[in-house]
């Protein structure tokens, strides 16, 4: 009999131990509180997804610029959801209309994002950059209008990367050649000479530069630059500047020319 008790206790002590070894334990650690796994985390705000197919055909011109690698203007646009723009500027009131620009590239362009319906997107100045509000999900435009009466090159990127070739980009790209007082309409990252990937807001995460190069350092801005065909000479700042401190009275008497 006592072995018996013996054997019981010995099979007690045997399966204790076996099934006690199922479940684990952390340490607390010094601050008293177990850490376990987070799911990856996202910057807050928009970026711009890579969107559905969209029609779009486009085709080729020659353009000689004025300056290859030096625009005569640039500007930039920078978007994010309502609760991004408010945390950078406090209480705003939202306005739908063209940006305003700086001078030199006011004098030449005017460009905007534009929903789906084709309505300026909603937007504010905050010092002095344009920003707009976009909403997770809906598909917007960039729309340049050339309101000069020469042709001009427009380099457009979104998040860094150049609307063309979907590349990091630089103003030593190729862009879109604009007839003189025409508007550009651009819905996309091209695909092909027939086709676009439509722009999209989306978690920062899920953006095409997220997903393509893993860089989301640039998320957030448009950016254009604009060039002057060689031989013309539009409206510049530098221009505009040599006119303001031209002196009416640089010498006694005229002299022959």
């Amino acid at each position: 009999m006592k072995q018996i008790r013996r054997l019981l206790k010995i099979f007690a002590l045997f399966s204790f131990l076996f099934f006690g070894s199922c479940e684990s334990y952390v340490s607390t650690g010094s601050a008293g509180a177990a850490r376990f796994a987070q799911a990856p985390t996202d910057r807050p705000g928009l970026g711009t997804k890579w969107g559905e197919t969209r029609r779009s055909r486009v085709g080729y011109a020659s353009f000689r610029r004025a300056d290859s690698t030096h625009p005569v203007a640039t500007a930039a646009i920078y978007y994010n959801d309502a609760a991004g723009i408010r945390a950078m500027a406090g209480a705003v009131t939202w306005q739908r209309h063209w940006p305003l620009l700086p001078t030199a590239t006011e004098n030449l362009i005017s460009v905007g994002l534009k929903d789906q319906s084709g309505r300026f997107l909603p937007g504010l100045i905050v010092d002095d950059r344009w920003f707009v509000v976009g909403e997770e999900g809906r598909r917007y435009s960039i729309v340049v209008r050339n309101k000069t009466d020469l042709r001009l090159e427009i380099v457009l990127s979104v998040d860094g990367l150049d609307v063309l070739d979907g590349g990091k980009a630089s103003v030593r790209k190729p862009g879109h050649v604009m007839a003189p007082k025409s508007q550009l309409k651009v819905e996309g990252f091209r695909q092909s000479t027939e086709a676009v990937a439509a722009f999209r807001f989306g978690p920062v995460r899920e953006s095409y530069a997220a997903e393509k190069y893993r860089n989301t350092q640039n998320v957030g801005v448009v950016g254009v630059a604009v060039f002057n065909e060689f031989g013309t000479n539009p409206w510049t700042g530098g221009e505009v500047r040599k006119r303001l401190n031209a002196n009416p009275f640089p010498g006694r008497f005229a002299t022959p020319p």
